[in-house]
């Protein structure tokens, strides 16, 4: 990440507390988003799009319904991220933002990067390189995959609004697409 990219988001993470919520903590964010990245991603390698419908917005919902259909079964598969194996995760974009309405909004974009073991070919289609690392010995040899996704989780903060964030943005490069 660049300084000035740093810089924006602590501004924005400072502005978030100020004025929408004070006791906003970006660590606590993370952990959250971090769980939810693995639940979300375990329910969609498994076709399980009707228990997302309190997590994801309508319209990502919509789209994912008939990609995921799309999908060989390695690709479904290596959606699926264990909490454990995030080995990365970073904030990209945060947005504070006013409808027409005025009502309030932020969006925060968090990059993440899991080892997976599914069965992918070691050449997938596109311009990124899928990382293969090789655990144990030659006997025991197992195969990961360092693949990344990006979800985007935002958060109505007018007043009366439940305090829930959604996830309004779901992209799995050269898996999910």
């Amino acid at each position: 990440t660049s300084p000035f990219a740093w810089l924006r988001t602590r501004f924005y993470y400072l502005l978030i507390r100020l004025y929408f919520d004070q006791e906003f903590s970006i660590e606590e964010f993370t952990r959250g988003a971090k769980q939810a990245f693995s639940v979300v991603s375990k329910l969609l390698s498994q076709r399980k799009l009707d228990l997302l419908e309190e997590l994801v917005s309508a319209e990502v919902l919509q789209v994912l319904k008939e990609k995921i259909t799309l999908l060989p079964d390695s690709h479904r598969d290596a959606l699926a991220a264990d909490i454990d194996a995030i080995m990365y995760t970073t904030e990209g974009d945060v947005r504070i933002y006013y409808d027409d309405d005025g009502i309030k909004f932020v969006s925060i974009l968090m990059c993440f990067w899991y080892l997976n073991g599914a069965n992918l070919p070691d050449d997938i289609p596109g311009e990124a390189k899928v990382f293969q690392i090789v655990f144990g010995d030659e006997n025991t040899k197992e195969k990961k995959h360092l693949l990344t996704a990006n979800y985007e989780f935002q958060r109505e903060f007018t007043e009366g609004a439940k305090p829930d964030w959604t996830i309004t943005r779901i992209e799995h490069p050269r898996l999910l697409e």
